[in-house]
């Protein structure tokens, strides 16, 4: 009996044993990694003391468990390993010291972070003492060889938990445009494949609200069909479809009366999959629905699981909380320290920001007094340029403000590095004192201000500002193929992820054709035409007016002056055209065409991020099979609209034509006052006269 009672126990506990295990295993197996990484582009930094700020987030539905800092860096070879060392904050709070091995080459350090010190939104500051060997340890000299660079690709991995979103669609769209959800491919907005142009728009609408919120240039939101596969897959989806053409499974469970006279979403969580339906019977009640999924911020005041929008419904954005100002940092920094020392900051803009006249740095310092001012300076750069020196003052050392303009010509993108660079000379002082190390503390209220202007140019470097006007869609028109294959949904989404991305509000139009559209729509509208020859006819009329023009059958380009194309070669190419309007010269056109519907979306690769654009300055790229990218320049006037230009040319040159004015002004002044004052000179006396024949 005993050993029955044993065996049973042995079997027992091993079952138990084999329980936990599998518990564990299955729970590890639900352990979430994401890889988040700084927007920071590589910089160096020079002196003794550096220091250099980056950002991270933690998305609010992480049950976080650990966070890891991969950090890419070198330091000069000069370096003394003894005396050099690098401190890790986080929020304001230091965690982490070490001394960087001297050696050639990037290295790479794993560093874990405290989750205790990290929020929503983090700022992580790399601080480094980079002192040269010298035969003197006494002598710490400040040369040019004292620096420390930081590759671009430093991450932050997070392992964490993924809490289950609640039935609510503020905790779905949270969970659907996350950036690790969108990142793994898990979300995605679906259509009909024979949606009509207005479902089309109506989807365009949603899909734009969602990029204009991404903070990466390298994972997009796509857009499908109910068939795809990667619809069928994904965890997140938004349906988008008149009720009529919903799937039958989510038409049966929404009442004929809840989309008859409104817009209606609503939300189904069933095996692991969860959906937000997009429906109504009419149109303009659709396409409203979807400018309200558009909208962040009223998906995330949303708590219920379905939502009614009527004519009444108020669904326009506000625009992306920045007015053209960005702190430089929210706490402040200070550096301590004599000689040259440097603070980098890295400022994310929208997307739609560009540079224009009058943008401004200002910043707000305050130093010790015991510094030799003759030789104290301080240095603004931008993007590794040089904008502005300000010296250091003593009357000025409690409260220190300079402001420098940026170059109107400098291309700045989605980011903006603010790098100050402070050279600290001491005092000469017989008795060396620590209480009076030099030191200088940037305020908290230092700041950037950017200015943007519509530009006015039809090249790609301008792109997509021609379709973007008061920072919303800019009366698009889009001719696309009557059939949409799964490369023209692909075509799609490239388009209009980097026009979402630009369109700060959601109140702008935009509309879809099959055909030719009417001669008003074409004098009045920017169009954008895409597929080819055989699926979008409307490009065959186009070719005559087009830089790389198809051949007599359209089944491939020809040569021009820019490129000489061998016959196959002309048959497996894309090309993105920039155009002045044939119907109207002040607006513009955009044609993506090729030979197959493959290459047309190959094409698109090069508009869908702001980082491919940035590298076309032209109006014509040409991709081929080999992922070959060629750019040309066919315009010689690039202007598209004369008179706006005139208008940008005047607030451009505001103070100078003033001053001209001033100038002529007094010229025409000084000129009157001369000949008025020759005519007296020249005048007959009366009285003299009368005088002389008296005598």
């Amino acid at each position: 009996m005993k050993k029955i009672i044993r065996f049973l126990g042995i079997v027992a506990g091993s079952l138990a044993i084999s329980l936990f295990m599998t518990l564990m295993n299955a729970k590890a197996d639900d352990m979430k990694s994401y890889t988040q990484p700084f927007q920071n582009n590589t910089t160096t930094l020079s002196g003794k003391s550096v220091t250099a700020n980056m950002y991270f987030t933690k998305i609010d539905y992480w049950d976080l468990k650990t966070a890891t800092l991969n950090l890419n860096y070198e330091v000069s070879q000069l370096a003394a390993d003894q005396k050099s060392d690098i401190t890790i904050s986080v929020n304001g709070i230091k965690f982490y010291s070490f001394r960087p091995v001297i050696k050639s080459g990037m290295q790479t350090k794993q560093i874990d972070i405290p989750t205790n010190l990290i929020s929503g939104s983090n700022n992580l500051q790399i601080y480094g003492q980079v002192i040269n060997q010298s035969k003197t340890s006494s002598t710490l000299a400040q040369t040019p060889a004292n620096w420390l660079t930081l590759y671009k690709g430093s991450n932050v991995n997070f392992q964490y938990y993924l809490k289950p979103p609640e039935f609510k669609i503020n905790s779905f769209y949270n969970h659907f445009s996350g950036a690790d959800t969108i990142s793994w491919g898990q979300s995605v907005i679906a259509i009909p494949k024979n949606a009509s142009n207005g479902e089309l728009t109506a989807a365009t609408y949603a899909l734009t609200g969602q990029t204009r919120t991404l903070s990466t240039d390298t994972d997009q939101l796509p857009l499908t069909s109910f068939e795809n596969s990667r619809s069928k897959k994904a965890k997140y989806k938004i349906i988008v479809a008149l009720y009529k053409n919903l799937p039958p499974k989510y038409q049966r469970q929404i009442s004929a009366n809840d989309v008859r006279n409104n817009g209606f979403l609503k939300l189904f969580y069933q095996k692991n999959k969860h959906v937000l339906v997009i429906t109504s019977q009419k149109i303009k009640l659709l396409q409203k629905a979807a400018r309200f999924a558009a909208n962040s911020e009223l998906m995330e005041e949303t708590q219920t699981p379905t939502e009614k929008i009527d004519d009444t419904t108020a669904t326009y954005s506000s625009t992306l909380n920045y007015n053209g100002t960005a702190k430089l940092t929210t706490k402040g920094q200070k550096l301590t320290g004599a000689g040259h020392q440097e603070a980098e900051f890295f400022i994310g803009l929208p997307s739609s920001r560009t540079n224009s006249v009058g943008s401004k740095v200002n910043l707000h310092l305050r130093y010790s007094k015991n510094l030799n001012f003759k030789n104290s300076l301080a240095t603004i750069y931008i993007n590794k340029k040089v904008v502005g020196s300000h010296r250091l003052q003593l009357a000025k050392a409690d409260n220190d403000n300079f402001t420098v303009t940026l170059p109107a010509n400098l291309k700045l993108g989605t980011s903006l590095v603010v790098r100050v660079a402070l050279d600290l000379a001491p005092r000469s002082t017989a008795v060396s004192d620590n209480s009076e190390t030099p030191w200088a503390y940037i305020e908290s209220d230092s700041k950037a201000n950017i200015n943007s202007q519509e530009k006015n140019d039809l090249l790609f470097s301008n792109y997509p500002n021609l379709f973007i006007r008061n920072r919303t869609y800019n009366h698009i028109v889009v001719v696309r193929p009557k059939k949409l294959t799964n490369y023209d949904f692909q075509t799609i989404t490239n388009i209009f992820n980097l026009i979402g991305a630009y369109a700060e509000s959601n109140t702008g139009s935009v509309e879809f054709y099959t055909k030719k559209p009417s001669t008003k729509v074409l004098q009045n509208k920017n169009l954008i035409v895409f597929g080819t020859p055989q699926s979008n006819h409307f490009i065959k009329e186009l070719n005559s007016s087009m830089y790389f023009k198809f051949n007599k059958k359209f089944k491939g380009f020809v040569s021009n002056e820019k490129l000489s194309i061998e016959k196959k070669y002309g048959e497996n190419i894309g090309t993105d055209q920039l155009l002045r309007s044939p119907y109207n010269k002040n607006l513009g056109l955009l044609v993506v065409t090729a030979a197959h519907t493959q290459d047309v979306y190959t094409a698109t690769t090069q508009i869908n991020f702001s980082k491919n654009i940035m590298q076309h300055n032209g109006d014509a790229i040409v991709v081929d099979q080999n992922n070959n990218i060629y750019s040309y320049r066919f315009k010689k006037q690039a202007v598209l609209n004369k008179k706006l230009s005139l208008k940008q040319n005047v607030q451009k040159n505001g103070k100078l034509y003033i001053y001209l004015a001033m100038t002529i002004f007094i010229a025409a002044i000084l000129i009157a006052a001369i000949v008025l004052l020759l005519l007296k000179n020249k005048k007959p006396n009366g009285k003299g006269q009368q005088n002389d024949e008296e005598k």
